[in-house]
């Protein structure tokens, strides 16, 4: 008898799955989130093994190369330097030109950020997951709710985060809501990830925007954070705005945002980690817009 329901069992493996998702459902809150503790960090090991194997045969497909190859790259490496400590001098100075106008406003000074740079070692790019794995946990100062950019603007936000990786859930994600605004425009708009499926340029969705904003597809807006979301700072890059709607009260416009293609293959991140916690400005202690 033992053997005829084992092999009922085998022969009907949607049996046997709706039998385990039964035992799994009736198992107790705190065993559930051990189990799926311990299944996290016995993969994380595996994680990091395949990301250094991946850096090793890239630095030895490099080894490999002509000189005339690696001339080439230091000269657009040097060429990317200076571009990059003109950059860094534009952005001395608009920060204290920042400094200076929160001094003569009396403003609260914005908040401060290390940037932890992680590789990302894994994704989850499908219809249930919109999230990559990275190289970096709770020991390197690495908490849930973190901002996590690159160089051309918002990833996303960090999810979940163990000892040595950490789940970044990005903004193609439908779950993902922040506060944004338009470039040259302080006034705040909604942006929350679409429906996106694999192999399709990344799209989010713009909403509360005020009725008097114009798009096209000469004229795009681009969309970038707000400092009023409490995770990003003000003005990163989030995507493009090609063409808004009225809505149906007619007082605000929705559009759909064409986000970076990079998203999708990005290879390094940097988190944001801020440098004082316990010191975030409150956002309803700041004056109001004139």
């Amino acid at each position: 008898m033992a053997n005829d329901r084992t092999s009922l069992i085998l022969r009907h493996p949607l049996t046997l799955m709706t039998a385990l998702l039964a035992v799994w459902w009736l198992l107790p809150l705190g065993v559930k989130a051990f189990m799926r503790l311990t299944f996290w960090e016995f993969q994380a090991p595996s994680y990091y093994a395949t990301s250094h194997l991946h850096d090793l045969q890239d630095y030895w497909a490099a080894r490999v190369k002509s000189k005339n190859e690696l001339i080439g790259a230091n000269i657009d490496l040097a060429r990317l330097n200076a571009a990059y400590s003109l950059r860094n001098q534009a952005a001395e100075a608009t920060e204290a030109e920042l400094q200076r106008l929160e001094e003569l406003l009396d403003l609260p000074p914005l908040p401060e950020h290390r940037y932890e740079v992680a590789r990302v070692v894994r994704r989850d790019m499908n219809a249930w997951w919109q999230r990559i794995i990275i190289r970096k946990g709770s020991v390197h100062g690495i908490r849930e709710g973190q901002a996590v950019v690159f160089r051309d603007g918002v990833v996303g936000r960090v999810s979940e985060v163990y000892t040595y990786t950490a789940a970044v859930e990005l903004i193609t994600s439908r779950e993902f809501r922040v506060a944004a605004h338009f470039a040259g425009d302080p006034r705040p708009v909604q942006f929350q990830g679409g429906l996106n499926a694999s192999f399709h340029a990344p799209t989010g969705e713009v909403s509360t925007v005020p009725a008097d904003k114009k798009a096209s597809l000469t004229e795009p807006l681009e969309l970038v954070s707000s400092r009023l979301g409490g995770v990003f700072p003000d003005g990163l890059h989030i995507g493009w705005v090609y063409q808004l709607e009225p809505g149906a009260d007619g007082l605000f416009q929705s559009g759909l945002a064409k986000l970076d293609p990079e998203l999708q293959s990005v290879q390094e991140v940097a988190v944001l980690i801020p440098l004082k916690p316990s010191e975030e400005p409150d956002i309803d202690a700041l004056p109001p817009a004139r």
